[in-house]
């Protein structure tokens, strides 16, 4: 094993981010339906998809592989969010006009060429995420750049296309989804492949979702923007990283594929040195449970007293491939335990790794004895409840077989912790066919002229005119122009009296800390944070209330701006009773008074401000504080 730390140009290392971004309109793409995320639904359908040929003869890769798994589709529908659209059973609408206006100003932001003519093309998508098993898009315009400081990032193509359904749910035999999102707008940005500091990946996907917000068209929030990244290395193939959400973890992830695709050369190396044969390959799975009858390894035990079963197969020749780990966690049989568990299995043993996991050593030499295993093979076990063994293994030839030459090209998942999982192979051609039900689209050059003449201004200077009119910190003004409130900050900053930051802190930081306590922020609707700036600007509170109000009404203890004031009793002292109230803190510490003098100002104002907290201003309990305090020593020293 070998830890190491490598420089993108060593690798030859290229990547390609495909940026998705849900639009900001009125309706889904096709159809005359919102999208409204839903957790009551009220209706359930029932599918099984299946590939098909395309109009050449020919199946995609992709596609066969979902359909092989063979799951059942639940999917969960409310009239108020889907139609007959969404679930197949009726042709789409006309394309979305304001969709196809807000998608070619970022066209021409971009500087990309747009098309002649919309050709609506069907997508072949069979793992359930589409009622119709095809995803539908329309490419707008190829070429142009971005400009990301000093490097130019060229752009490939840029389409509009729908979106997915929202998976619910998810078992070894069936998906469940969510019609609320599918249909919804989204734009696609393809950027060619770079080599460049991991570093500057994040940069890349920041600069162009901050030029898709100078639109301020485009949906905020968890969920509407991720990346898809296509990373390869000299003299390997194109993997896929679909459906990365968090910008933190770019870096990581093409980090650890260049060293994944690197570790997978070496392994083929090791491999050809052997002078193994790939056409020999052959997976011939036997049942191997009743060698496991009285088993004390915990995952075995739980998988047989759940009615599983334990399937075995001899790897000729393989003695210690398996398990060879040219760089940390890069193992040949890591890549094998994915797709088992992409079949439905818990989980894949090999013989490299044994006696481990509460697998004893006789139970191994059984293995070997039932397989037939010798000297220089190696074994697997697959450990699952009620999966068709054949099928996985003929997956499980086939990636061997690719081993052979590295890294193949198939798409891939996401980690929490910056790494990739196996999740389909690549599609090919033969996924992508015209859509007949949506005549071709002319793209005007009057079209084009209109939507010209009412580009935006560039990010940074929308960030600048916020700092000034609203008298923010850089940091605050990107934080609250790039956040889902964006709008509802501008309406209240320009109609109330409350200072634009004390707006924009609430809508953004506090929003954020209530989060991270654990609070249900969606409790918390723009009707009450358009009362609470209102009450704010009246005077009646002190804006330090702030995140008591809104701490209330995220615990359901008020479903009111109003009642949550109530409910913490909160109402503006005038300023003879919050004297008083000073004035007495004081006295009561007045030793604290007599030993610090003027230092004892802190510790004196947090006193105070536990009794006055959301019902006096910071700035005047210090004032007044301070006052007092100079009066009370000037008195003692005369």
């Amino acid at each position: 094993m070998t830890t190491t730390t490598f420089e993108p140009e060593d690798l030859g290392l290229k990547v390609g981010l495909e940026v998705h971004q849900q639009l900001a309109t009125h309706k889904k793409l096709f159809c005359g339906c919102r999208m409204s995320e839903k957790s009551g639904l009220q209706s359930e359908i029932k599918r099984q998809l299946r590939s098909t040929q395309s109009e050449l003869g020919r199946t995609d890769d992709a596609a066969l592989f979902e359909s092989k798994l063979a799951r059942t589709i639940l999917y969960k529908v409310d009239a108020s969010s889907a139609c007959l659209v969404e679930i197949d059973e009726e042709p789409p609408h006309d394309l979305n006009q304001e969709a196809l206006e807000i998608a070619f100003s970022i066209v021409l932001l971009l500087k990309s060429k747009p098309v002649d003519e919309l050709h609506v093309m069907r997508k072949i998508v069979i793992d359930g995420s589409n009622t119709t098993g095809f995803q539908r898009t329309v490419v707008l315009a190829l070429g142009g750049e971005l400009k990301v400081g000093s490097r130019v990032v060229p752009v490939q193509a840029i389409s509009l296309e729908e979106d997915a359904a929202r998976i619910v749910g998810k078992s070894a035999d069936e998906s469940i989804y969510s019609l609320d999102r599918v249909c919804t707008p989204l734009i696609e940005v393809a950027l060619a492949p770079v080599t460049c500091p991991f570093s500057e990946i994040a940069t890349i996907a920041v600069t162009l979702g901050q030029l898709m917000r100078s639109t301020r068209k485009v949906a905020r929030g968890l969920g509407t923007v991720r990346q898809d990244v296509n990373v390869s290395i000299r003299n390997g193939n194109v993997i896929e990283v679909k459906g990365v959400q968090k910008l933190d973890l770019l870096p990581k992830i093409v980090e650890f594929e260049g060293m994944r695709q690197s570790g997978m050369l070496m392994v083929a190396q090791e491999l050809q040195k052997r002078g193994l044969d790939a056409k020999r390959v052959a997976i011939e799975v036997v049942d191997l449970t009743a060698l496991f009858d009285r088993t004390t390894s915990p995952v075995l035990r739980g998988n047989l007293d759940s009615k599983g079963s334990v399937f075995g197969a001899r790897l000729e020749g393989f003695k210690g491939i398996l398990g060879y780990e040219p760089f940390d966690g890069i193992r040949l049989g890591s890549e094998l335990a994915d797709i088992a568990r992409s079949h439905g299995y818990l989980g894949m043993f090999h013989s490299d790794e044994l006696p481990a996991y509460g697998i004893s050593e006789a139970e191994v030499s059984s293995v070997k004895s039932k397989l037939s295993t010798g000297d220089n093979d190696a074994f697997i076990l697959l450990v699952g409840v009620d999966q068709d063994p054949k099928t996985t293994a003929s997956f499980l030839e086939n990636r061997i077989r690719d081993a052979y030459n590295g890294a193949p090209a198939e798409t891939r998942s996401p980690t929490e912790d910056g790494k990739t999982r196996f999740s389909r192979p690549r599609p090919g051609a033969a996924r992508m066919y015209p859509e007949t039900d949506i005549f071709p689209i002319p793209v005007q050059d009057e079209f084009l002229a209109k939507i010209k003449d009412s580009l935006p201004p560039s990010y940074s200077s929308q960030i600048d005119t916020y700092i000034s009119k609203y008298h923010l910190s850089p940091k605050l003004a990107k934080q609250v122009f790039d956040s889902d409130r964006q709008r509802l900050f501008d309406e209240i900053a320009t109609a109330s009296k409350v200072a634009g930051s004390v707006v924009a802190t609430a809508l953004t930081e506090t929003m954020v800390s209530l989060e991270r306590d654990g609070r249900d922020t969606s409790r918390i609707n723009d009707d009450h944070l358009r009362r609470l700036f209102e009450v704010l600007g009246e005077g009646r509170i002190a804006k330090e209330a702030i995140p008591d109000i809104l701490k209330v009404i995220a615990e359901g203890e008020a479903n009111s701006t109003d009642k949550a004031i109530q409910a913490l009793s909160l109402s503006r002292l005038g300023s003879t009773d919050l004297e008083e109230i000073i004035q007495k803190t004081v006295e009561e510490n007045h030793d604290e008074l007599t030993k610090h003098g003027k230092d004892s100002f802190g510790p004196l104002m947090g006193k105070v401000m536990v009794k006055v907290r959301g019902k006096a201003d910071g700035k005047e309990v210090s004032s007044v504080l301070k006052k007092i305090i100079g009066e009370l020593l000037n008195s003692s020293r005369s």
